[in-house]
């Protein structure tokens, strides 16, 4: 396969879609979101996280949410059981997902932003935890 580089709407979709098609599958982390997602609600979700990624890829406007409440929630729902290595396994999943499909600057950032994102994410739930 040729690899591109992320330049629009449909190529930041065909990332998070591929990427999530990998988490439903994965044995490590899949039931966090397979057991949160109902699937008829799965489209919905892929839709707004082609929105979040959007707009941290392209700087447009057009996520609304709170991933931090979101992730504290689920947390919760599995008794506070999400650990350090499950964010590292969604970033190798998502590493992994970029790498197939894209190179370049934007994909370079996809993974920085992940990094970051996953690394603040999985603190703002251990802080939650000292609670």
């Amino acid at each position: 396969m040729i690899k591109k580089q992320i330049e629009n709407r449909e190529d930041v979709f065909l990332l998070v879609s591929s990427f999530y098609q990998k988490i439903k599958r994965d044995e490590v982390i899949g039931d966090f979101f397979t057991k949160t997602i109902p699937e008829n609600e799965w489209d919905d979700h892929i839709e707004k996280l082609t929105d979040f990624w959007e707009t941290n890829l392209f700087f447009v406007r057009k996520f609304k949410g709170n991933p931090v409440k979101a992730h504290k929630d689920v947390d919760a729902n599995f008794n506070h059981s999400i650990q350090q290595e499950h964010f590292g396994r969604w970033l190798q999943l998502w590493f992994t997902t970029v790498d197939a499909y894209f190179t370049g600057e934007k994909a370079t950032q996809a993974k920085e932003r992940a990094r970051n994102i996953a690394s603040m994410l999985f603190f703002k739930i251990y802080e939650n935890k000292l609670k």
